[in-house]
Protein backbone atom coordinates (compact mmCIF):
# COMPACT_ATOMS: atom_id res chain seq x y z
CA UNK A 1 0.00 0.00 0.00
CA UNK A 2 3.01 2.56 1.19
CA UNK A 3 4.51 1.47 -2.33
CA UNK A 4 1.39 2.30 -4.28
CA UNK A 5 0.61 5.32 -2.50
CA UNK A 6 3.98 6.88 -2.89
CA UNK A 7 4.15 6.10 -6.92
CA UNK A 8 1.05 7.89 -7.30
CA UNK A 9 1.97 10.75 -5.52
CA UNK A 10 5.33 10.89 -6.44
CA UNK A 11 5.92 8.71 -9.50
CA UNK A 12 8.24 6.88 -7.92
CA UNK A 13 9.58 3.33 -9.35
CA UNK A 14 12.81 0.79 -8.12
CA UNK A 15 15.71 1.94 -9.64
CA UNK A 16 16.69 -1.69 -9.35
CA UNK A 17 13.30 -3.72 -10.72
CA UNK A 18 11.23 -0.61 -11.79
CA UNK A 19 8.59 -1.96 -9.25
CA UNK A 20 5.98 1.43 -8.56
CA UNK A 21 6.67 3.24 -5.43
CA UNK A 22 10.52 3.12 -3.33
CA UNK A 23 13.40 3.86 -5.02
CA UNK A 24 14.62 1.02 -3.97
CA UNK A 25 11.82 -1.70 -3.24
CA UNK A 26 12.17 -4.11 -0.34
CA UNK A 27 13.16 -7.34 -2.37
CA UNK A 28 15.95 -5.43 -4.31
CA UNK A 29 17.18 -4.33 -0.64
CA UNK A 30 16.67 -7.58 0.90
CA UNK A 31 19.00 -9.07 -2.41
CA UNK A 32 21.93 -6.60 -1.55
CA UNK A 33 25.20 -7.99 -0.30
CA UNK A 34 26.24 -8.41 2.99
CA UNK A 35 30.02 -8.07 4.02
CA UNK A 36 32.86 -7.07 1.89
CA UNK A 37 35.75 -8.64 -0.20
CA UNK A 38 39.48 -7.54 -1.66
CA UNK A 39 38.89 -5.60 -4.85
CA UNK A 40 42.40 -5.60 -6.40
CA UNK A 41 42.65 -3.49 -9.56
CA UNK A 42 44.06 -5.91 -12.51
CA UNK A 43 46.35 -4.77 -13.19
CA UNK A 44 46.93 -2.92 -9.97
CA UNK A 45 48.95 0.74 -9.01
CA UNK A 46 51.94 -0.06 -7.64
CA UNK A 47 51.82 0.90 -3.83
CA UNK A 48 47.95 0.76 -3.51
CA UNK A 49 46.32 0.38 0.18
CA UNK A 50 44.42 -2.76 0.44
CA UNK A 51 41.31 -1.77 -1.34
CA UNK A 52 37.66 -3.53 -0.31
CA UNK A 53 34.47 -3.66 -1.61
CA UNK A 54 31.20 -4.58 -0.88
CA UNK A 55 30.02 -5.63 -4.39
CA UNK A 56 31.00 -5.53 -8.12
CA UNK A 57 29.80 -2.46 -10.13
CA UNK A 58 26.60 -3.64 -11.96
CA UNK A 59 22.88 -4.69 -11.54
CA UNK A 60 21.28 -2.71 -8.65
CA UNK A 61 24.17 -1.46 -6.98
CA UNK A 62 25.57 0.22 -10.30
CA UNK A 63 21.72 1.93 -10.83
CA UNK A 64 22.00 2.92 -7.24
CA UNK A 65 25.03 5.03 -7.59
CA UNK A 66 24.40 6.49 -10.38
CA UNK A 67 20.92 7.32 -9.60
CA UNK A 68 22.28 9.47 -6.08
CA UNK A 69 25.61 10.72 -8.37
CA UNK A 70 23.76 11.41 -11.41
CA UNK A 71 19.86 11.65 -10.81
CA UNK A 72 20.22 12.93 -7.45
CA UNK A 73 17.96 10.65 -6.23
CA UNK A 74 19.03 11.45 -2.41
CA UNK A 75 16.97 8.27 -0.70
CA UNK A 76 19.56 6.38 -2.85
CA UNK A 77 22.26 7.56 -0.08
CA UNK A 78 20.81 5.23 3.38
CA UNK A 79 21.05 1.84 1.22
CA UNK A 80 24.79 2.69 -0.42
CA UNK A 81 25.93 3.91 3.02
CA UNK A 82 24.96 0.34 4.40
CA UNK A 83 27.63 -0.84 1.32
CA UNK A 84 30.38 1.23 2.38
CA UNK A 85 29.94 0.73 5.74
CA UNK A 86 31.04 -2.63 4.96
CA UNK A 87 33.68 -2.02 3.12
CA UNK A 88 35.18 -0.08 5.71
CA UNK A 89 34.79 -2.36 8.44
CA UNK A 90 36.86 -4.84 6.84
CA UNK A 91 39.40 -2.30 5.28
CA UNK A 92 39.42 -0.16 9.24
CA UNK A 93 42.47 -1.03 11.28
CA UNK A 94 42.24 -1.14 15.23
CA UNK A 95 42.25 2.48 16.74
CA UNK A 96 40.94 5.69 15.68
CA UNK A 97 40.35 5.90 12.19
CA UNK A 98 39.45 9.14 9.57
CA UNK A 99 37.35 7.89 6.46
CA UNK A 100 38.90 10.65 3.40
CA UNK A 101 36.60 10.61 0.70
CA UNK A 102 37.62 11.20 -2.88
CA UNK A 103 37.19 14.49 -4.36
CA UNK A 104 34.92 15.54 -6.94
CA UNK A 105 35.84 18.23 -9.31
CA UNK A 106 34.35 21.83 -8.32
CA UNK A 107 32.34 21.98 -11.16
CA UNK A 108 31.06 18.73 -10.78
CA UNK A 109 29.50 19.53 -7.43
CA UNK A 110 28.26 22.40 -8.85
CA UNK A 111 26.69 20.47 -11.56
CA UNK A 112 24.80 18.10 -9.31
CA UNK A 113 24.18 20.25 -6.39
CA UNK A 114 25.84 17.70 -3.93
CA UNK A 115 29.00 15.27 -3.09
CA UNK A 116 27.39 11.96 -3.40
CA UNK A 117 30.82 10.46 -1.65
CA UNK A 118 31.46 12.51 1.36
CA UNK A 119 27.32 12.19 1.83
CA UNK A 120 28.15 8.77 1.74
CA UNK A 121 31.59 8.83 3.69
CA UNK A 122 30.06 10.86 6.53
CA UNK A 123 26.96 8.48 6.84
CA UNK A 124 29.48 5.55 6.99
CA UNK A 125 31.60 7.20 9.94
CA UNK A 126 27.88 8.11 11.79
CA UNK A 127 26.84 4.23 11.80
CA UNK A 128 30.20 2.78 12.60
CA UNK A 129 30.55 5.60 15.90
CA UNK A 130 26.67 3.96 17.06
CA UNK A 131 28.37 0.29 17.01
CA UNK A 132 31.71 2.04 18.94
CA UNK A 133 34.02 2.23 16.15
CA UNK A 134 36.28 4.94 16.48
CA UNK A 135 35.90 7.00 13.47
CA UNK A 136 35.36 10.22 11.67
CA UNK A 137 34.82 11.33 8.00
CA UNK A 138 36.41 14.21 6.97
CA UNK A 139 37.27 16.41 3.26
CA UNK A 140 40.94 16.26 3.87
CA UNK A 141 41.99 16.73 -0.39
CA UNK A 142 41.32 18.96 -2.89
CA UNK A 143 41.52 18.82 -6.51
CA UNK A 144 43.81 20.84 -8.76
CA UNK A 145 42.27 23.21 -11.70
CA UNK A 146 42.57 21.35 -14.93
CA UNK A 147 41.77 18.05 -13.46
CA UNK A 148 39.83 16.39 -16.44
CA UNK A 149 36.14 14.06 -16.09
CA UNK A 150 37.39 10.47 -15.97
CA UNK A 151 34.33 8.94 -17.82
CA UNK A 152 35.49 7.52 -21.10
CA UNK A 153 39.40 7.47 -19.84
CA UNK A 154 40.92 3.93 -20.32
CA UNK A 155 43.61 3.07 -17.41
CA UNK A 156 47.02 4.96 -18.88
CA UNK A 157 44.95 8.05 -19.43
CA UNK A 158 43.38 7.90 -15.90
CA UNK A 159 46.67 7.51 -14.28
CA UNK A 160 48.40 10.87 -16.62
CA UNK A 161 45.36 12.40 -15.74
CA UNK A 162 45.01 11.87 -11.92
CA UNK A 163 49.16 12.62 -11.23
CA UNK A 164 49.66 15.57 -8.62
CA UNK A 165 46.33 16.14 -9.15
CA UNK A 166 45.03 16.00 -5.74
CA UNK A 167 46.34 17.92 -2.70
CA UNK A 168 45.82 18.20 0.99
CA UNK A 169 45.47 21.51 2.17
CA UNK A 170 46.93 22.66 5.63
CA UNK A 171 44.02 24.37 7.62
CA UNK A 172 42.48 20.36 7.12
CA UNK A 173 45.60 18.74 8.45
CA UNK A 174 45.88 21.30 11.78
CA UNK A 175 41.44 20.87 12.88
CA UNK A 176 42.42 16.93 11.98
CA UNK A 177 45.53 17.31 14.37
CA UNK A 178 43.39 19.15 17.00
CA UNK A 179 40.81 16.50 16.90
CA UNK A 180 42.34 13.47 16.37
CA UNK A 181 46.12 13.63 16.90
CA UNK A 182 47.05 9.55 16.23
CA UNK A 183 44.49 8.13 13.47
CA UNK A 184 45.40 6.67 10.66
CA UNK A 185 42.98 7.02 7.46
CA UNK A 186 40.70 4.76 4.76
CA UNK A 187 40.01 6.39 1.86
CA UNK A 188 36.49 6.27 0.42
CA UNK A 189 34.95 6.35 -2.71
CA UNK A 190 31.62 4.79 -4.14
CA UNK A 191 33.62 3.01 -7.32
CA UNK A 192 36.60 1.50 -7.76
CA UNK A 193 38.09 0.95 -11.32
CA UNK A 194 41.34 0.99 -12.32
CA UNK A 195 42.67 1.99 -8.18
CA UNK A 196 44.28 5.52 -9.94
CA UNK A 197 41.95 8.10 -8.45
CA UNK A 198 42.35 6.68 -4.62
CA UNK A 199 45.96 5.57 -5.11
CA UNK A 200 46.33 9.54 -5.84
CA UNK A 201 44.41 10.02 -2.76
CA UNK A 202 46.66 7.72 -1.12
CA UNK A 203 49.46 9.77 -2.17
CA UNK A 204 48.92 13.29 -0.99
CA UNK A 205 47.55 12.24 2.19
CA UNK A 206 50.91 10.07 2.80
CA UNK A 207 53.26 13.19 0.99
CA UNK A 208 51.73 15.45 4.23
CA UNK A 209 52.40 12.43 6.54
CA UNK A 210 49.11 10.47 7.56
CA UNK A 211 48.92 6.94 7.18
CA UNK A 212 46.60 4.88 5.00
CA UNK A 213 45.35 1.46 6.48
CA UNK A 214 42.76 1.14 3.13
CA UNK A 215 40.62 1.94 0.09
CA UNK A 216 37.14 1.56 1.06
CA UNK A 217 34.46 1.31 -2.14
CA UNK A 218 30.59 0.48 -2.10
CA UNK A 219 31.54 -1.35 -5.65
CA UNK A 220 34.34 -1.90 -7.87
CA UNK A 221 34.49 -2.38 -11.29
CA UNK A 222 35.01 -6.01 -13.35
CA UNK A 223 38.59 -5.11 -15.00
CA UNK A 224 39.91 -7.67 -18.02
CA UNK A 225 43.18 -9.24 -18.00
CA UNK A 226 44.72 -7.71 -21.56
CA UNK A 227 46.12 -11.52 -22.13
CA UNK A 228 43.33 -12.96 -22.16
CA UNK A 229 40.60 -10.82 -22.63
CA UNK A 230 38.78 -12.80 -19.60
CA UNK A 231 36.79 -10.68 -17.22
CA UNK A 232 38.00 -10.95 -13.57
CA UNK A 233 35.71 -10.48 -10.90
CA UNK A 234 36.54 -8.26 -8.10
CA UNK A 235 34.74 -9.60 -5.44
CA UNK A 236 35.01 -12.87 -4.17
CA UNK A 237 31.63 -14.89 -5.60
CA UNK A 238 30.80 -12.30 -7.73
CA UNK A 239 29.13 -12.82 -11.00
Amino acid sequence: MLDAVTDLLLGGRCVGCARPGRLLCGGCEAALPAGAGPAWPVPAPPGLAPPWAATSYDGVTRAMVLGLKERRLLGLARPLTGLLVQAVAAAAPAGPVVLVPVPSRPASVRARGHDPTYTLAAGAAARLRREGYDVRATRLLRTRPGLLDQAGLDAVARARNLAGSMTCPTAGLRRLAAAAPRVRVVVCDDVLTTGATTREAQRALESVGLQVAGIAAVAATRRRRAESGTSVPLIPGAR
